[in-house]
C-alpha cells in the first residue's frame, strides 16, 4: 500500500512539473530572445566542415533534436555545458545537441531495463517493488554518468594523438619556412600531406580561416582553445611572433617539436610503467591466492574444520 501511494505521488509530481515546465516561457528581454533565436539556428545548422572531414555526418538528427531540446531547455533556465566537456566534445568532434541526446537514452534505458529484468523475480518470486524502483533511479543515472565517463576516455586518446600530429606539424612548418615560404604558404602546405583526422582538422581551420579573413595563427589558436590542446595554443602565438615582429623562430619551432615528442616519451613510459606495476600486483595476488591454496588443507585439520 505504501509503495503505491509513493508511486502516485511521484506521477503526480511529474505531471506537475511537465505541466510547469511547459508553461514557463521565461520573461527575457527582445535581446536575449534574439540571442535565444541565433543560438537555437546555430544548434539547427548542418555542421559540415569546408574539407574531406564531416565531423556530425554520423550524427542521427533524431538524438539530436532531442538533445538540441534538453539544451534549449537548460540554457533557458541559466544552465551551461562545463568547459571540460565541451573541449571533449570538440575533440571527438561531436556535438552538444548530440551528446545531450546520448544522456537522455542512456538515461531512460537505465530506467527501464532494471524494472524489465527484475519484473519476473517481482511476479513469480515475491520480490518488493521497491527494489526496481530504486534499482531503476540509480541505472538512469548510471546511464547519463557513463555516457559523460566514455566521452572523457575516449576524448583522452584522442587528444594525446593530435599532440602527436601536431608535434609532426611544427617540423613541417619549420621545413616550409626554411624553404623560403611565408607563414600562410608553409601552414597550408603542411597541413596537404595527411589525410588523418587531425590533420584535416588542422587544413579545415586554416581554409575556414582564409575564407573568412582571419590569420590563420589566430584560426589556430582558438582551435587550441576549444580542443584545450595548449601545444596548438604556443603554435599560434610563436607564428604571430613571426608575423608580427619577424622574428627567426624556425629553429624555435623545431625545439618545440622536439620537446612535444620527449614529453609524449616520457607520457608513454610513465604508462607502461603504471601498466607494469598493475600486472606485477596481479602476479602478487595470483602467488597469494596459490599459498592460501596450499596452507589451507593443513590449517583446516589444526582448526579442525
Amino acid at each position: 500500500m505504501m509503495m503505491l501511494v509513493l508511486l502516485t505521488g511521484a506521477v503526480a509530481g511529474l505531471g506537475a512539473l511537465t505541466l510547469v515546465l511547459q508553461f514557463d516561457r521565461g520573461t527575457g528581454t527582445a535581446a536575449s530572445e534574439l540571442a535565444r533565436l541565433d543560438a537555437a539556428r546555430a544548434r539547427n545548422k548542418v555542421q559540415d566542415s569546408l574539407t574531406a572531414d564531416r565531423r556530425h555526418r554520423d550524427e542521427s538528427m533524431r538524438t539530436r533534436r532531442i538533445g538540441a531540446s534538453v539544451w534549449t531547455a537548460l540554457e533557458a533556465r541559466g544552465w551551461r555545458i562545463p568547459a571540460g566537456i565541451r573541449a571533449d566534445l570538440a575533440v571527438m568532434g561531436r556535438s552538444v545537441e548530440s551528446h545531450l541526446g546520448m544522456s537522455v537514452l542512456a538515461g531512460v534505458a537505465g530506467l527501464f531495463a532494471p524494472t524489465v529484468m527484475l519484473a519476473p523475480a517481482v511476479a513469480f518470486f515475491g520480490l518488493s517493488p521497491a527494489f526496481p524502483l530504486w534499482f531503476s533511479l540509480l541505472g538512469a543515472v548510471g546511464g547519463i554518468v557513463l555516457t559523460t565517463l566514455q566521452l572523457s576516455g575516449e576524448a583522452v586518446e584522442r587528444r594525446r594523438d593530435f599532440r602527436h600530429v601536431v608535434g609532426a606539424f611544427l617540423d613541417l612548418v619549420a621545413m616550409n619556412l626554411a624553404g623560403g615560404r611565408g607563414v600562410p604558404e608553409a601552414l597550408s602546405s603542411a597541413s596537404q600531406l595527411s589525410d588523418g583526422w587531425a590533420m584535416v582538422r588542422l587544413r579545415d581551420t586554416i581554409e575556414s580561416a582564409r575564407l573568412q579573413g582571419v590569420t590563420p595563427w589566430a584560426a589556430l589558436g582558438d582551435l587550441g582553445e576549444e580542443m584545450a590542446v595548449e601545444e596548438l595554443r604556443d603554435l599560434a602565438a610563436a607564428l604571430a611572433l613571426v608575423a608580427e615582429d619577424g622574428a627567426q623562430v624556425r629553429d624555435s619551432l623545431s625545439a618545440r617539436a622536439a620537446s612535444m615528442r620527449q614529453r609524449e616519451m616520457a607520457d608513454t613510459e610513465g604508462r607502461a610503467a603504471a601498466r607494469s606495476q598493475s600486472m606485477l600486483i596481479a602476479q602478487l595476488l595470483l602467488c597469494v591466492g596459490f599459498l592460501v591454496f596450499l596452507i589451507y588443507p593443513a590449517i583446516a585439520e589444526i582448526v579442525g574444520i
